[in-house]
């Protein structure tokens, strides 16, 4: 049997909650093939980071080669890649390999305020990475240190800054609208012509660990189907709201989503 093959390059969470695990659960939960690419081991929980270890450039290599020389990918997500030279490395192997469809959720700050982005990496990003991005799928905050701006307050706001980054080289840009005060939940996608709003309902709940990983993987695995990218927006919409909706109190602090949310409530 053939399935659709997606591919995380992201941190390890050992808390389940973010990076590789939600990616892997997403991929599952969307009938893709999962595989993992781990560019850092992160101790961590409910309560925040409370290690970055990175792995060797030479392991990072290692295990790209093994999947992409050998299974192949359909679509491709990055998250946490920590330093330039793990940017670099991953930006010349995915244009070796030419894969497709890649998405890149530039992870700079993990949801207890831990760095998750040495500094120095944001330029690398810039410019090894974006420019060869399907879809870039930036919170607030990441696309204000992206485009060297105040972090953004109204829709208006966000519409211009989808723009610009646009101008960075990426096909698509889906700008996450969680980090606005008030209103309904609004995301942006923005193909280089027309701007698309996707609004839910707010959900009040303190349990978000893992959203941005999560929804930037659905999208992979909805473009590894041959979906268009406003369908895989959606589709991603609809998979984190679920999530959220259902999220798990577990342990002492900000708890994960539920990634088996959507197949429930798809029935």
């Amino acid at each position: 049997m053939s399935i659709p093959k997606t591919l995380t390059i992201a941190g390890s969470d050992s808390g389940g909650g973010a990076g590789i695990q939600a990616d892997i659960k997403t991929f599952q939960e969307l009938h893709t093939f999962g595989m993992s690419v781990i560019t850092a081991l992160t101790a961590q929980n409910t309560l925040g980071v409370h290690g970055v270890f990175p792995q060797s450039l030479e392991a990072i290599e290692a295990q790209l080669d093994a999947v992409l020389s050998d299974i192949g990918t359909d679509a491709i997500k990055t998250g946490m890649l920590f330093s330039a030279e793990i940017i670099t490395l991953v930006a010349n192997k995915l244009k070796e390999y030419e894969a497709k469809n890649i998405v890149v959720d530039p992870v700079m700050i993990a949801k207890g305020g831990a760095s998750l982005l040495q500094e120095e990496a944001v330029r690398a990003l810039i410019e090894k990475l974006l420019p060869i991005a399907t879809v870039i799928t930036p919170n607030l905050p990441e696309a204000a240190k992206l485009l060297g701006r105040q972090e953004m307050e109204t829709i208006g706001e966000m519409k211009r800054a989808a723009i610009d980054l646009h101008k960075m080289g990426p096909k698509y840009i889906v700008l996450k609208g969680g980090h606005l005060l008030d209103g309904p939940a609004v995301d942006l996608l923005y193909d280089g012509k027309t701007t698309y709003e996707l609004k839910t309902e707010r959900i009040q709940t303190k349990h978000t660990h893992g959203t941005g990983c999560t929804f930037a993987a659905a999208i992979a695995a909805e473009l590894a189907k041959g979906k268009t990218i406003k369908e895989a927006t959606e589709v991603a919409k609809s998979f984190i709201t679920a999530a959220i909706s259902e999220s798990l109190s577990i342990g002492s602090g900000i708890g994960p989503t539920n990634h088996a949310a959507f197949r429930r409530l798809a029935r």
